[in-house]
């Protein structure tokens, strides 16, 4: 893999980059849609072409246990087992561990408010406590499967092994996730053992594979500075930034204050899980060069869709609606009178209304395809407005 910084924004730590890998290359700054079991849910691979996808996701935890490496290795890799020719990144499996550990006993993760201080529901209802299904130790992680309970083990080692059978473009290093209620004491030994297991991992590497390190260190300064030193001295390939990311924006905003600038310009930067309007504009403002996240098909198969700030999408409402509601019944309009995507030049709010309310597994497809679609061309408008100096002045108009 190589990586070349083409153009920086005078006003911001924003900047273009080009990633070139083995199958393609990326330009950056970069979403990639999650295809978390080798698939982009409710989306062909021949549409993510349309749409203008550049890398996609795949995930070592969900992957391992269905259908297995072995499986996936004997047709050639992931590319090949799910007719996709573009670049993939694997995660290593360390959050999805978190999610079954302290995930579970807590209710923490990405399927809860990512920003729970920011969480404005009046009425939130109480988490009831779950039985861990993973035990973190200094060597590895032994978990149980959240299918039929088999119990399984992850160390460093065997991470970069399965990574390695998946065949991904780029991989990551096994770490441990911290959750945001998580002391000082706790996250600074989840720390040493990140940064013991990120030197497991560069040694256990032996693929031409991009190997990326993660910096950890939970919403603490220190522990934030110290590991963005360690991980950015060892040869990785390309840094990301993961685990708790605060209790609000602001925090996430702090954190990567204190740790971008700390970090290479020669390798690629990735926030993992994260992929809001505001927050692309916020984080490439702070230097970040690619994200992640399953927002987008989400959002899509629970019928909320996006919106410009030209058909009414703002803050306030997150640039989106929710496509079942009343009012849609009978609206001619496309999703969004100023996006050119194929759903929304071919199919009315109320054509996809109807889908919803009629349970068609149709809609899932229309949404999804207009949700991936908008989010790519936003971050097209991005990469444009740092190269013509107008990036603050976008970020104006999305955040006004």
């Amino acid at each position: 893999m190589e990586f070349k910084v083409m153009h920086e924004d005078g006003e911001s730590r924003a900047r273009i980059g080009e990633i070139q890998t083995e199958h393609g290359k990326i330009t950056t700054p970069v979403f990639m849609p999650v295809g978390t079991k080798a698939t982009v849910k409710a989306i062909l691979p021949e549409q993510l072409k349309e749409i203008g996808a550049q890398i996609i996701l795949g995930n070592t935890y969900h992957l391992y246990l269905q259908p297995g490496p072995k499986l996936i290795e004997e047709f050639g890799g992931l590319h090949k087992f799910m007719n996709w020719d573009g670049p993939i990144l694997t995660d290593s499996g360390g959050f999805q561990v978190f999610s079954l550990g302290i995930g579970m006993a807590e209710g923490l993760g990405k399927m809860t408010n990512y920003f729970p201080g920011e969480d404005t529901r009046t009425e939130v209802q109480k988490y009831v406590p779950k039985k861990k299904l993973a035990k973190i130790d200094d060597d590895g992680v032994t978990f149980y499967s959240h299918i039929d309970h088999s119990r399984h083990r992850f160390t460093p080692e065997s991470s970069i092994k399965i990574q390695e059978q998946l065949g991904a473009d780029i991989i990551l290093a096994f770490d441990e996730c911290t959750s945001y209620s998580a002391d000082h004491a706790y996250t600074k030994n989840a720390l040493a053992r990140t940064h013991s297991w990120a030197k497991r991992c560069i040694a256990a590497h032996c693929t031409k594979q991009a190997l990326f390190g993660i910096i950890q260190g939970g919403t603490f300064k220190d522990l934030r500075e110290e590991s963005a030193e360690f991980i950015s001295k060892l040869p990785f390939d390309g840094l990301c930034i993961g685990g708790s990311l605060g209790r609000t924006k602001k925090e996430m905003h702090d954190l990567l204050d204190w740790t971008v600038p700390m970090l290479p310009k020669d390798k690629p930067r990735h926030l993992l899980g994260i992929a809001g309007f505001d927050d692309l504009l916020e984080c490439t403002e702070r230097g970040m060069d690619m994200f992640d996240c399953v927002s987008p098909t989400r959002n899509a198969r629970s019928g909320l869709v996006y919106i410009s700030p030209e058909s009414g999408g703002s803050r306030q409402n997150k640039w989106r609606f929710r496509i079942q509601n009343t009012p849609f019944r009978n609206d001619h309009k496309p999703i969004d009178p100023a996006c050119d995507c194929y759903v929304c030049r071919n199919y009315s709010r109320a054509y996809i209304h109807h889908l919803f309310r009629a349970n068609e597994l149709l809609a899932y497809n229309l949404t999804s395809y207009h949700n991936l679609y908008f989010m790519h061309r936003f971050v097209d408008s991005i990469r444009e407005s740092i190269k013509d100096g107008s990036f603050l002045e976008l970020k104006k108009f999305w955040l006004s």
